[in-house]
Order: C-alpha cells, then sequence, then structure tokens
C-alpha cells in the first residue's frame, strides 16, 4: 500500500466505542461499534462514569476487531487518528490513551481529531460520490447545533451555533416528557410520520442579525401545552410531528440564509440528527428549490463512529499536522 494512507480510526467521545480503519480518507475497510444505548436506556440518558467503564471493557476487542475486517495489521497504519474533545472526558480519556498507548509502542502518528470536525468529515465516505469543499455543513447532534462555512480541508468558520440546547438534546428532552424511551430523537422521528406537522403551532426562534439557534423555548413550549391540556386526550404523534417541524424549520431556514450570504451553493448535513428522515427531506426539497447541491451521509457515519474521525485523521496527516504524546482531552474544545 505504497500509494494509500491508511488511518486507524478511534472514537470514543460518548457511548459509543467504535472504531475503524480508512484508506486516503474516503475508503473505508472497516467501521465497528460497540453501543451502549440499551445500559443508558434505564437513566433515560447516558451516565458519564458507566460510559467511561464500558469504554474500558470494549475498546481492546473493538480495535482489533475493527483490523481484523481491515485484514490489515498495525505494521499497515500509517496513523492512528482518535477523538480528543468535545465530549465526556471520562469516555475521551479511555480512547486517547489507548490510541497514544498503539501510538507510541508501534511509533505511529498520533492524530487528534475534533469531534464535530469528524462529524463534517463524514461526507467524504463515499467512494462514488467525490464531495469536497467548499460548502455550508450543518451539523446537528445531541451535544451540538453548528452551522460551518467548511472552506478547504482544513479550515471552517462557524457562522451559527445552539444558544442553549443542541437540537439533539431537545429532541430528547421532548421524547422524555412525552414518554418515549431514550433516546428520544428517533422515536420521535417514527411518530412525526404518522402526525400532523401543522396540529399544533410551536414557537420558532429565529434571531434577527444572527444564524444563531435556541430550542429552550420550543421545549418549554411543549411542556406547556402537556400540562395546559393534562387530563385531555392528547395526540402524542401530532405533538411530536408539531415540534419536530418548529426544529427543521428552523435549521433548514438558517442553513439557506447562510448560502446566500456566503454565496454558496453546496449543503452538508452532519451529526445524529442528520439521520432523521425530516430534516432530510426537508433540506433536500429546499435546496433542490434553491438549486443547491446537497449531500447526506449515510445513516451509519451520522451516528459517532470512527471512520469519519480516520477521515478526520487523514486530512491532518497529509496536511502535516502530528500530535504529540502530551495531547490531552478537552471536554469543551471549540473548533
Amino acid at each position: 500500500m505504497t500509494t494509500e494512507t491508511v488511518i486507524l480510526g478511534i472514537e470514543t467521545s460518548c457511548d459509543e466505542t467504535a472504531a475503524a480503519v480508512v484508506v486516503n480518507g474516503r475508503k473505508v475497510l472497516s467501521n465497528v461499534i460497540a453501543s451502549q444505548v440499551e445500559t443508558h436506556r434505564q437513566f433515560g440518558g447516558v451516565v458519564p462514569e458507566i460510559a467511561a467503564r464500558k469504554h474500558l471493557e470494549n475498546i481492546s476487542f473493538i480495535v482489533e476487531e475493527a483490523l481484523k475486517q481491515a485484514n490489515l495489521t498495525l505494521s499497515d497504519i500509517n496513523g492512528i487518528a482518535v477523538s480528543n474533545g468535545p465530549g465526556l472526558v471520562g469516555a475521551l480519556l479511555v480512547g486517547l490513551s489507548y490510541a497514544k498507548s498503539l501510538a507510541f509502542a508501534r511509533r505511529i502518528p498520533l492524530l487528534g481529531v475534533h469531534h464535530i470536525y469528524s462529524h463534517i468529515c463524514a461526507n467524504y465516505l463515499n467512494e462514488e460520490n467525490f464531495w469536497e469543499p467548499p460548502f455550508i455543513c450543518l451539523v446537528v447532534s445531541g451535544g451540538h447545533t453548528h452551522l460551518l462555512d467548511v472552506q478547504d480541508y482544513h479550515n471552517c468558520n462557524i457562522l451559527g451555533r445552539t444558544r442553549d440546547d443542541a437540537a439533539g438534546e431537545a429532541f430528547d428532552k421532548v421524547g422524555r416528557t412525552l414518554g418515549l424511551p431514550y433516546p428520544g430523537g428517533p422515536e420521535i422521528d417514527k411518530l412525526s410520520k404518522i402526525g400532523d406537522s401543522l396540529a399544533i403551532s410551536f414557537p420558532k426562534t429565529v434571531f434577527k442579525d444572527s444564524l444563531d439557534f435556541s430550542f429552550s423555548g420550543l421545549k418549554s413550549a411543549v411542556l406547556q401545552y402537556l400540562h395546559k391540556n393534562k387530563g385531555q386526550d392528547i395526540d402524542v404523534s401530532n405533538v411530536a410531528a408539531s415540534f419536530q417541524q418548529s426544529v427543521i424549520d428552523v435549521l433548514v431556514s438558517n442553513t439557506l440564509k447562510a448560502c446566500e450570504q456566503k454565496g454558496i451553493t453546496k449543503v452538508a448535513l452532519a451529526g445524529g440528527v442528520a439521520a432523521n428522515g425530516g430534516l432530510r427531506e426537508s433540506m433536500y426539497l429546499a435546496c433542490a428549490n434553491k438549486g443547491l447541491s446537497l449531500n447526506l451521509p449515510s445513516i451509519v457515519y451520522c451516528t459517532d463512529n470512527a471512520a469519519m474521525v480516520a477521515s478526520g485523521g487523514y486530512y491532518h496527516y497529509i496536511g502535516g499536522r502530528v500530535d504529540s504524546y502530551n495531547l490531552n482531552a478537552y471536554p469543551n474544545m471549540d473548533i
């Protein structure tokens, strides 16, 4: 593989223990994920200490399996990419410590990758559709809602971000309020398919001179609606559909505004909420109406995974950015 750069990616920023092997930032040879959803469901959310313990139990086996599925050994690896923030600090440290150990023992370059940047790189994991910058990227997940101007493979600027709850966080909190199992986002998306998105008029926060987002008011409005109508026959599917549509409308609207302001005609989605069927359809229709190109990552690359980390590590590697063994975890690291 003298003409190829092979990167091993490791991801433990939250509750997925993942490892992947990716060639030249685009060709995925393996992508192994151990989810902890069932473990945390009984608590209604991720318990950081439990997540870190599960990562410790799983990481060696997951990395070994990723190499096995790729039919490679560590001798074939050119770089080890690992998420080092933002995320849960205990969880991050498990992956980072493991990656450091491998890199030190085998003298393989260590590549720390920002979690949000790696989500952007999920858009490159398609050899058939060679997606490349510049483009506007909407990163929406349980912990982040960012609107980014991706200028090239190494640089991007924040155009807008949430001022309170992330979109995915709002989905999970509203899902819990509606009595839905954790995580609430996928459950709300399912209900929205049978509900009426126009049944209830929930607020949509739009800032006059900013592309920032805010979902706390919407979340409160749903709670107030449920309290006001307590004891009555509430159609949960209508509540879910109306709430979801309010979130989607703001996400799509701000993305289109960003394209207009920057004169960019390409849009990409990223993050766990990018797997939401309603968002994918609405963004597709909006972009088609405006004559904009849209890239939607495969569902498996929307939620936390190591293939996107390996892709991000590849672009750091070819750009000459290699980290020392002093690399630390930063739970609140900005992009």
